[in-house]
């Protein structure tokens, strides 16, 4: 079939490979406008132009899909099916009804749970024990349309949001690939959504990347996978601001944000129920470093205090 894709970031990058590697043909690739990245805040392609331009492909950045405009350029793309994975933009519905087989999405839960934004670390956060990918056919809602193909995947105990990612990145790109080749061949039958068991998943608010300690250990270590690797998880300590990045749970009693002890292996923190033992550090304008080796250059001991929140 012929396929114009629409995505932006490295998940759907690894979407779009899948597709040029498959026998259906992409005939044109729609991606946000290059945006402004790095210290010199130069325009930077998202990683889908990257690719797209690499192979030949002919790329289109709107600003909008509602200008009739561009709902008549993408027509001349012929497609056959539009596939949609973390583009970004709404797809209006004279957009959706332009292929004959309309537009599907790569979301990457099990729908209806985690529509929105942020089903990654969403499910981190709420302590899910699996994830998985959802081939949707796209309707004018939000992540409401019907699914075509679902997997289910193990959430694992020291899964953080990048590594979870590449995970349901490579799970969505063979499932995407399965789902062309059955909707072509007219072996593949839309499901509707349950009523039942919708969540949203919101995008993050910067205000929770901040350690709260009276949380439990357990919930804090979800924050800190939740948040690695972008923003980071936020502590501060002697007014110094800190980000944790590998942390584990264990046994222990304090005052919530109390050092407990203080060793090669991990630095030990009480919370309001456990404690969490943390293994890697970064202070403001520094690099991650493990914590013994963050120790030498800022010692904290036992008894010293983090800010609550």
């Amino acid at each position: 079939m012929n396929v114009l894709f629409a995505g932006t970031p490295g998940f759907a990058a690894r979407c779009l490979g899948a597709l040029l590697e498959s026998r259906h043909r992409v005939v044109g690739v729609m991606t946000q406008p290059d945006r402004p990245a790095g210290r010199g805040y130069a325009l930077a392609p998202s990683p889908v132009k990257k690719l797209a331009s690499a192979r030949g492909i002919q790329v289109t950045q709107p600003v909008s899909l509602r200008d009739t405009q561009v709902q008549t350029e993408l027509k001349h793309f012929r497609a056959d099916v539009i596939v949609v994975a973390a583009y970004g933009l709404i797809l209006p519905r004279p957009v959706l009804e332009l292929p004959r087989h309309g537009a599907i999405n790569i979301h990457a839960s099990l729908l209806p749970r985690w529509r929105g934004a942020a089903p990654i670390q969403r499910a981190l956060l709420a302590g899910d024990r699996d994830t998985g990918v959802s081939i949707m056919q796209m309707d004018s809602g939000l992540d409401t349309g019907p699914v075509l193909m679902q997997e289910k995947i193990p959430i694992l105990e020291d899964d953080t949001a990048g590594t979870l990612h590449d995970r349901l990145a490579e799970l969505g790109a063979n499932l995407i690939v399965r789902a062309l080749d059955a909707l072509e061949a007219g072996g593949v039958r839309a499901t509707p959504q349950p009523a039942e068991g919708v969540t949203y998943a919101a995008k993050l608010d910067r205000r929770e990347a901040r350690v709260d300690w009276h949380e439990s250990a357990a919930m804090v270590n979800r924050r800190v996978r939740a948040l690695n690797p972008s923003p980071g998880a936020d502590a501060r300590v002697r007014e110094v601001e800190l980000k944790i990045w590998r942390c584990a749970t264990a046994a222990g009693r304090g005052n919530p944000g109390e050092v407990l002890s203080v060793g090669p292996d991990g630095l030990c923190v009480a919370c309001g129920e456990d404690a969490l033992i943390i293994t890697e550090l970064q202070r403001s304008g520094g690099k991650r470093l493990p914590v013994a080796e963050f120790l030498r250059g800022f010692p904290l001991a036992a008894g010293e205090r983090f800010e609550a929140q």
